[in-house]
């Protein structure tokens, strides 16, 4: 390997969301990385999107935190506007020719004020909101765009091409007009490169039956996309782009450009019934009056919480499915010119209907871009023209050192180009042989300013995000209402808070108005409040002098139908804001250092990845398993190679495994976990120390209770079939159904791989048995991707598939009963002939659910991490964190995750392997800031604190509080203690104390208060809210034994028990107070109890007693 670089240095070429993550997961392992970018600004496709399924979040606003983290890592260098020219030199010693377009407007001194767009007369289409609007030749990309500078397009620019005008130049107030800017050419030195060029709308010019460009008011998806969104040309406003009417009845008809051999893109783009789905919820929200109508062959959703979407879709918001294709879109002039969709219904009647607006939902394509950068780095393409790859290492190219990431190695959905952009950098960082940082590079602050003895100078911050906020809140009226608080000195609106012109602005106001306080009502801390907090560093405030309301989630898209309700809470939770930033105080963070080892929970396919990636990025792992094997599912799979993975994972000196284990303790916090676990074969106890946890349990195969599994030796499932298929005899005809135990019920959720799991066996047995007849019986096929090949190679191959749904499942019966080896009867409508069919089966292959495994939840509670509805691990970010738990230094990858195929458990695997070496990888890390402190002269060293601290970081000392004054009281360690707030809650003389999204809907008379954990609540706070006003209080918490704080529920429930009997005794009734237990993934949940709740304290009527009794003393008799 070359050594010319004397850095590692990466270059990542394409900055959408996959080379977003793959940059900064590599700057924070210390590479030196070199992002190329084609537009003016980073994020790719995602800033043209409105919502994102299934959680529907803003796709910018969880976006901007990224880009804007992108933009400020000092080890981080932006090439926006530019694009990869050539490559030469060899793998580890790369040497890149970049071009960078004149931009012709100097970024340096560019302050995005936009006086130069006003005045510029020239305008042309604005390629990023598809045509759809026009824009001026001075322009910034898209509004929160990063960098925020403008861009002269030099093709259009009077002066560049007429000589005449330079209006832009005599309106720019900091003379950053530079028109004698040229392209320039520069040369980067780089070990490695990751390729993460993303995709293009497919452009259904060539069907013309469908009147694209023909007929106005059929647009395509992302056209659509544009339309709906709050930043698109019609501010979210659904429009007939014929005549400016809204339209009353959408169709959207699929797969145009997919699947479709004829255009030569035979594949699945994976996402575009998803996107169709999310879509037409959202024009149902928008308005209530619009009637959508899908036209689909399969719905395929596959993902996670994908069906119950779909299933909501259909039950909530009165989506219309019709499984049929879409053969001609005429004009139907005698109808006011609406649009006639032709179709045959799947039983073969021929039908039309007729829309007012027809969305055409195009696939993906390879980037345009990607032929060029294959021709300059000699990489291979597919037959499709994505990056083609190697077997079992979905991230790697044809060329060494070179690999690749998000949808340029095929169609994926925002998490799959996630991970994958975290796993190329694993193999990246395998590549690189990276050792632990030595030095990490840290950015420079300005000198912190102490606020010490000021009184408070609040700065408030009201966000419109488009219309997700404003669309339903009067934010204009929560700005003045913010103005009249005590100690607010400014306040002012802005359009997105996260943009980067908004976090100038707000540097600028902190700066102008001398603030030393700064609130932002805008959506969830949980994805923003960092973002701020950095802000806030920059314009040389301590971060924790930073407040957020959660305007968004809690106000406007909680109670969309309630505008004036929403309003008055979103003042509400202002004025609490305000009240809580009045207190706040500047807080220093705690270094940690960071035990270099790694602890792989589960040996499977995707454990084996995980230890094996660390394991060569040189740190030391601790593998467990539980089995006596290792291996996992892939045991029961044909898969020649998982020996030799075995033998790979034993031999590794570095990788420590422990077979036939079972977990007692997990306790400690990120750089610094301590596990306990007993291998069953010597009953020896082991206890070993490690800095991350990766969790890669797998899942288990369903069991079937139907179909006569279990009562018949001719019905197997999937996996059974795996083993005997290689041995199969002669069948004459084999039956498989498919879907069972999955999307129904309990398990409202697709299984992932049944389908092309069963069509690849299918396929195995044509080979072997060309005259056997197979059956597969389905409710959707989901071939996604580019498995989608595999589908067509069986219906060439004479496999017959025939679709059932739940009202009509198949029925099967032993055609001799007394005979447990002999042939079987299965029955199934057909819905091509409209009539039920008799098959009579030598086989009966069950393709079953994938389950959780139930040590799931044993170890959630050991981890203090959550679990979704149906026992997997819910993850930090279900679209930008998909291998993060919300606990710091604990990842998932694999079946632990949810059901997904062996490419996506590598590929995942690697990515959590790659997130813990973002950790691994430095000497020490920064603890959070809010941690306990103790008023040592009134504390009396009781010991309960001590007690109810579930991460023992409290312990009593000797100390000498004042001179020869000694006495016992609480020491808090600083690393150890989580900011729970647990002891203070329990505190009884108050010495001790802390410093510093499903758009379900529920009654707009709840004001939400965020606190660290249940246990934090003191019940004191209860009384003084039923004193000061409110009717009723919810305490809710994470259930017992989930507690992300290990114990703080369990301290609340004992705190409540008997806060109960004191309300009893003073005579609040009882329904007035109630608690309940809610997890992270249980949203619907949340809003049934604050219903019920409201409903409850609704008939017990406005409280009256505490008051009268607090104010007037008196013993509560009356």
């Amino acid at each position: 390997m070359g050594n010319s670089c004397e850095r590692n240095s990466v270059l990542v070429v394409g900055a959408g969301i996959s080379g977003i993550q793959a940059a900064l997961d590599l700057a924070e392992m210390g590479v030196e990385v070199h992002l190329v970018e084609q537009t003016p600004s980073i994020g790719g496709r995602m800033p043209q999107l409105d919502k994102t399924f299934p959680t529907n979040d803003c796709s910018i606003c969880i976006l901007a935190p990224k880009m804007t983290e992108c933009a400020r890592h000092p080890d981080i260098h932006l090439h926006p506007y530019s694009k990869l020219v050539s490559i030469s030199g060899e793998p580890g010693n790369f040497e890149c020719t970049v071009k960078e377009y004149a931009r012709y407007v100097d970024p340096d001194k560019c302050v995005a004020c936009g006086n130069c767009e006003e005045k510029c007369p020239v305008k042309i289409v604005d390629e990023f909101d598809m045509g759809l609007r026009q824009r001026k030749v001075i322009y910034r990309y898209f509004l929160q765009s990063v960098p925020s500078n403008y861009v002269i397009d030099a093709e259009h620019c009077l002066y560049l091409n007429k000589g005449v005008c330079r209006l832009c130049e005599k309106a720019c107030p900091a003379n950053a007009i530079k028109f004698e800017d040229e392209d320039r050419f520069i040369k980067i030195n780089c070990r490695a490169i990751i390729i993460a060029t993303g995709i293009d709308p497919f452009l259904p010019i060539n069907y013309g039956q469908y009147g694209y460009r023909h007929f106005k008011d059929v647009v395509t998806s992302i056209e659509f996309e544009r339309m709906l969104s709050a930043s698109g040309p019609q501010k979210g406003h659904i429009i007939r782009p014929s005549d400016g009417t809204e339209p009353r009845r959408i169709a959207f008809v699929q797969c145009v450009g997919s699947r479709d051999s004829k255009n030569g893109n035979d594949y699945c783009s994976s996402v575009c019934c998803m996107y169709a789905i999310k879509q037409a919820v959202i024009a149902k929200e928008h308005i209530k009056e619009i009637e959508p109508t899908i036209f689909f062959m399969d719905i395929r959703a596959f993902g996670k919480d994908f069906d119950k979407y779909y299933e909501r879709a259909k039950s909530q918001f009165g989506v219309n499915f019709v499984r049929a294709r879409v053969a001609k879109i005429t004009q139907d002039i005698s109808n006011g010119n609406r649009l006639r969709l032709h179709f045959t219904q799947e039983y073969g009647k021929r039908d039309s209907e007729t829309f007012d607006l027809v969305i055409l939902s195009v696939g993906l394509i390879p980037r345009r871009s990607i032929s060029e950068i294959s021709d300059r780095t000699d990489i291979r393409l597919d037959q499709y023209g994505f990056c083609r790859t190697l077997p079992f290492a979905p991230l790697e190219t044809t060329r060494q050192g070179i690999f690749v990431c998000g949808a340029a190695g095929g169609p994926k959905d925002i998490p799959e180009s996630v991970m994958s952009a975290s796993g190329a950098v694993a193999s990246c960082a395998r590549f690189l042989n990276l050792k632990r940082q030595e030095k990490v590079s840290k950015k420079e602050y300005p000198e912190e300013k102490d606020v010490t003895g000021e009184r408070p100078r609040i700065g408030a911050f009201i966000c419109h995000c488009g219309i997700n906020i404003a669309g339903v809140v009067d934010v204009n009226a929560v700005v003045e209402f913010a103005k009249t608080l005590p100690n607010v000195e400014y306040a002012q609106d802005v359009m997105y808070a996260c943009s980067q012109d908004s976090l100038n602005t707000i540097k600028e106001m902190i700066k102008k108005h001398n603030l030393n306080r700064v609130l932002v009502a805008a959506c969830t801390p949980r994805t923003h409040e960092p973002l701020f907090r950095e802000t806030l560093r920059e314009a040389g405030l301590n971060q924790y002098l930073f407040e957020m309301a959660n305007i968004r989630d809690q106000c406007s898209w909680a109670h969309m139908q309630e505008p004036e309700a929403a309003t008055a809470k979103a003042k509400d939770l202002v004025a609490m804001g305000v009240a809580k930033a009045r207190n706040l105080s500047p807080l220093k963070r705690l270094s940690i250092e960071i035990n270099p080892k790694a602890l792989v929970i589960g040996a499977g396919l995707a454990g084996m990845t995980a230890a094996r990636v660390i394991a060569d990025a040189g740190y030391e792992v601790c593998l467990l398993e539980r089995d006596k094997e290792l291996g996992g599912n892939f045991r029961r799979l044909r898969y020649l190679h998982l020996g030799e993975i075995v033998q790979q994972i034993e031999e590794n000196k570095l990788i420590k495994v422990y077979k036939n284990v079972k977990l007692q303790n997990i306790e400690g916090y990120i750089g610094n976990y301590k596990t306990t676990f007993l291998t069953e074969d010597d009953g020896k106890v082991h206890q070993v120390e490690h800095g991350v946890v990766i969790v890669a349990t797998g899942a288990r195969e369903l069991r079937p209770e139907e179909y006569l599994y279990g009562k018949h030796k001719r019905v197997i499932t999937q996996l059974d079939f795996e083993k005997v298929i290689l041995n199969l005899p002669r069948y004459k005809n084999i039956v498989m159904i498919q879907c069972v135990g999955s999307r129904e019920g309990e398990r409202l959720y697709c299984s992932r791989v049944c389908c092309s799991q069963a069509i690849k066996n299918a396929l195995q047995v044509k080979k072997r048995h060309p005259n056997t007849e197979i059956y597969i019986l389905y409710r959707d096929i989901r071939t996604y991707g580019l498995m989608e090949k595999f589908y067509s190679q069986a219906r060439d191959q004479g496999i017959i598939f025939i679709r059932y749904d739940l009202d009509h499942k198949p029925e099967v019966e032993a055609i001799e009963p007394e005979d447990p080896f002999g042939r079987l009867r299965v029955k199934v409508v057909d819905p091509l002939m409209n009539k039920k069919i008799t098959i009579d089966a030598d086989l009966l292959v069950l393709s079953a659910a994938i389950l959780a495994p139930e040590e799931n939840k044993d170890l959630a509670k050991l981890l203090k991490v959550p679990l979704n509805k149906e026992g997997f691990f819910l993850e930090a970010h279900m679209k930008l964190r998909p291998v993060d738990f919300a606990t710091d230094g604990v990842f998932m990858c694999g079946l632990a995750h949810c059901p997904k195929n062996s490419d996506e458990s590598i590929i995942q695997a690697s990515a959590a392997a790659s997130r813990a070496l973002t950790v691994l990888s430095k000497h020490y890390i920064e603890s959070e800031g809010i941690v306990s402190w103790v008023n040592e002269v009134r504390c009396v060293g009781c010991g309960v604190c001590v007690s109810v601290c579930a991460y023992s970081a409290v312990e009593l000392k000797e100390k000498e509080i004042m001179p020869k004054v000694k006495k016992s009281v609480a020491e808090v360690n600083e690393a150890l203690c989580k900011g729970c707030g647990a002891c203070a809650a329990s505190c009884r003389s108050g010495a001790i104390n802390l410093a510093g999204v499903s758009r379900i809907q529920y009654p707009p008379n709840v004001r939400v208060i965020r606190v660290p954990c249940s246990g934090r609540v003191n019940p004191i706070f209860i009384l003084k809210a039923l004193q000061n006003g409110f009717d009723g209080v919810l305490v809710s918490g994470c259930h017992p034994g989930d507690c992300h704080y290990i114990s703080g529920n369990y301290v609340a429930r004992r705190k409540f028990a008997m806060l109960k009997s004191l309300l009893e005794f003073i005579g609040i009734e009882p329904g007035r107070v109630q608690f309940s237990w809610v997890s992270a993934g249980e949203g619907e949940k949340f809003a049934t109890v604050i219903n019920k709740v409201t409903q409850d304290v609704t008939k017990l009527g406005p409280v009256r007693r505490l008051k009268k009794n607090v104010q007037k003393g008196n013993d509560g008799d009356d």
